[in-house]
């Protein structure tokens, strides 16, 4: 299979092939994506100054409408090629061969869809439950989701799962694309519900509340998280000519433990909160370009008997913290942070951004973001850096070949070059080119 998954990737960097019963019962879609990426001046401690990675994913989805069900699987190989020893590649760019997605779908009414098996979920605004797009994996789970709709078009989703742990996780299967089934076992449940409101002039308002309970079993150590997950989402979506706008606010309570340690058996009270607002305007001319502006707040933890760390649960980091994989050091977590963006569309082929964010910790005895830098004194201060993030996205042939290109530089401050692990690398520098073929 190998030589087909490189042959592929060399033609495409994604392919996308329908096929369809004669009846039009069953559909079939097989997906390739090559990307290469490179990172200079690694943020990250105990990891390469410099680093280089081709990812390749290779996706097979089906779907059989069987009447009154419809029996759907997908299919994910996920590989990771010539990285550097100690890199940070994980369990987020490898998973090989696992059947992601295999479920039962069923309407009970007009208005009331159940799903069972093993799925994906895209939830509100994906900060807390994503389906991954520019990751090479993506979170999964096993369990049951109810969706409802009012005749007057508010919708609800209900849920309860078992989320999937990606195998193999150590760095020998990691490196070797190893092939083991993802883990799922009751001891870590993952369930809730939002409520979606019909659109009213344009704005949405959403209301969640989710519950992560987890507890150590055999082969399986964790923070013992009881937590609880209230959150508000007022949006606006962009539209050309109009004044677009978000607003989302989130609690965290509960408790846990501060390490996965089976040691540790001291539970804290969990007192975590985050906050995300933007407001844009896209203007009326042929390139329809967007201007906008947002804030984003993640509580970082502080001594007091009090865990505040927030936690980002299963969300997308992407769509406004910029690139992961190799690179991917702002996360929901201890931050404080302005964002200044300007969006593109020149025609039908042609979209991108630019966007510049400085960054600062909540809390300066605590890690930044997902970097795994930590000064527990304080001393190396509240500044992070600044990051200027740029994409671009061409289609050769309409709705066929299309080429994606990004570059992102992180200029490091204070907090990244002083803290006692910060490594000595200077400023960060990550690049990547992707290609896209559908057919």
């Amino acid at each position: 299979m190998r030589w087909w998954i490189w042959t592929s990737a060399l033609l495409a960097g994604c392919t996308t092939i329908p096929a369809a019963a004669k009846d039009g019962a069953l559909s079939i879609d097989l997906s390739i994506r090559a990307r290469v990426e490179a990172i200079h001046g690694q943020f990250r401690p105990n990891t390469p100054a410099d680093d280089t990675a081709l990812l390749l994913r290779t996706i097979v989805a089906a779907d059989y409408d069987a009447g009154p069900l419809v029996i759907g699987g997908e299919l994910f190989d996920s590989r990771s090629y010539f990285q550097r020893t100690l890199s940070s590649i994980a369990t987020t760019e490898v998973n090989a061969l696992e059947p992601v997605q295999a479920y039962l779908k069923t309407d009970f009414s007009d208005h009331f869809q159940g799903q069972f098996g093993r799925f994906t979920l895209d939830l509100g605004s994906r900060r807390l439950v994503a389906r991954s797009v520019y990751r090479n994996t993506t979170n999964a789970f096993a369990g049951a989701r109810f969706d409802l709709r009012s005749k007057a078009g508010d919708t609800a989703t209900l849920f309860w799962t078992v989320p999937q742990s990606r195998l193999p996780d150590d760095r020998d299967g990691i490196r070797s694309a190893g092939v083991a089934l993802d883990r799922e076992s009751i001891s870590v449940q993952f369930f809730g519900g939002i409520f979606t409101s019909r659109p009213i002039n344009g704005t949405v308002i959403e209301a969640y509340l989710y519950r992560l309970a987890e507890h150590d079993a055999p082969g399986i150590l964790t923070r013992d998280r009881r937590l609880w997950v209230p959150g508000v989402r007022v949006v606006r979506r962009p539209a050309p000519g109009q004044v677009d706008f978000e607003v989302e606010g989130i609690w965290q309570g509960g408790t846990t433990h501060a390490t996965t340690a089976a040691s540790d058996v001291a539970a804290l009270p969990v007192f975590a909160w985050a906050v995300h607002g933007h407001i844009g305007e896209t203007f009326q001319s042929p390139w329809k370009p967007r201007l906008a502006i947002a804030v984003d707040y993640g509580s970082g933890d502080r001594p007091g008997g009090q865990y505040t760390r927030f936690d980002t649960l299963f969300g997308a980091r992407v769509f406004e913290f910029g690139p992961t994989s190799l690179y991917g050091p702002i996360s929901r977590q201890n931050l404080i942070s302005v964002e200044a963006r300007a969006e593109v569309s020149p025609g039908k082929r042609w979209d991108g951004y630019l966007a510049a964010r400085p960054l600062w910790l909540a809390e300066p005895r605590d890690s930044f973001g997902a970097t795994g830098v930590r000064d527990p004194a304080g001393r190396a201060g509240h500044y992070a850096g600044t990051q200027v993030d740029m994409r671009a996205r061409y289609w050769l042939v309409p709705r066929r070949v299309r080429l994606s290109a990004g570059y992102t530089h992180l200029f490091k401050g204070g907090f990244l070059t002083e803290a006692a692990d910060a490594p000595a690398t200077g400023d960060t520098n990550y690049g990547f080119t992707e290609m896209t073929l559908t057919l």
